[in-house]
């Protein structure tokens, strides 16, 4: 029976042991050289992560700065009071002020949010205990002003707007011990007082709950 002869191999590539044949570059660079648009990439790259450490920067610094404005500005008009917190009390309650300010006020607060008609004041007074602001209107303010402070609140967490019957002035707003009565809904200390006073230092509870209270 014959052998079969190992067919001669004229393809043959070389198997040298710790050598590899190098595929040529695709591209026609040499393996590990950059290209000009790898050097592209990387510069836009570079760039980009710039522009997001200045702006991150940028912001910092504006959110420093209205922090030390809130601490440090005052706003002209306001009056301040000094009624001490954690009274509470059932059933209806006559305030000095109108509207209230502090004071003994209902164990339920009122949950922060825009209501067109009047709130339950001695709750109102609770939602202010724990920082929030209080804008109130006259019933008959027009629709436009109205809404004028709702595009003020917006964006705000701790804040109450409604009607109030018997305003003296067309608004008011309140905060804990502090109180600004003003004839135009476009009155700067509008927004000075709400940048200020929400969630200052001023409310004895500033931080406890807006929500989950009462809603009507």
């Amino acid at each position: 029976m014959s052998k079969k002869r190992p067919s001669s191999n004229s393809g043959k590539t070389s198997n040298t042991p710790g050598k590899t044949a190098n595929a040529p570059s695709k591209t026609g660079h040499a393996p590990g050289k950059i290209t000009n648009a790898q050097k592209l990439r990387q510069a836009q790259r570079k760039a980009q992560l710039r522009t997001w450490i200045i702006t991150g920067v940028s912001v910092a610094a504006v959110v420093g700065g209205v922090i030390a404005w809130n601490a440090t500005t005052r706003v002209d008009g306001v009056t301040s009071f000094s009624y001490a917190g954690s009274v509470h009390q059932q059933g209806t309650v006559q305030y000095a002020e109108t509207p209230p300010v502090g004071g003994p006020h209902h164990p339920a607060w009122f949950n922060c949010g825009v209501y067109r008609q009047p709130i339950t004041k001695e709750q109102a007074v609770h939602s202010m205990e724990h920082g929030a602001v209080w804008i109130t209107y006259r019933p008959d303010l027009p629709q436009a002003q109205v809404k004028i402070l709702e595009r003020l609140v917006d964006g705000y967490t701790y804040t109450l707007l409604s009607p109030y019957p018997g305003l003296d002035t067309p608004v008011v707003i309140s905060a804990w011990n502090r109180q600004l009565r003003v004839q135009d809904v476009n009155d700067p200390r509008l927004g000075q007082f709400l940048a200020k006073f929400e969630q200052g230092s001023q409310a004895p509870e500033r931080g406890a709950p807006c929500i989950g209270g009462a809603s009507s």
